[in-house]
């Protein structure tokens, strides 16, 4: 689950970047919004995903309620999902008493 986790948190943070750079094409070249069109609806699922990642993920490692505050607030600042799955692998890398 953790390693699923990775992969949606990544792929949220990727379809950040898509959707601000769509966004800067729509609204400040105002050359088309095909960017926005694209990545809008994919940023929207991924967000989704990572939002059931958090929780699915907080099940199986027993992060604390604070833990899944913290991870589901990081679905929204562009970028903050990988500094999020970074901070928690390496508390469970900690937890499991292996060198990170």
């Amino acid at each position: 689950m953790l390693r699923w986790f990775r992969a949606v948190a990544v792929a949220e943070a990727c379809s950040w970047a898509g959707l601000l750079i769509g966004m800067f094409f729509k609204y400040v070249t105002e050359t088309g919004e095909l960017g926005v069109k694209i990545f809008g609806p994919v940023h929207g699922a991924l967000f989704v995903l990572y939002v059931a990642g958090v929780l699915l993920s907080a099940r199986e490692a027993g992060w604390s309620r604070g833990a899944v505050v913290l991870g589901l607030a990081c679905a929204v600042p562009p970028f903050t999902s990988l500094w999020f799955e970074r901070r928690m692998a390496a508390r469970m890398t900690a937890a499991a008493g292996q060198p990170a």
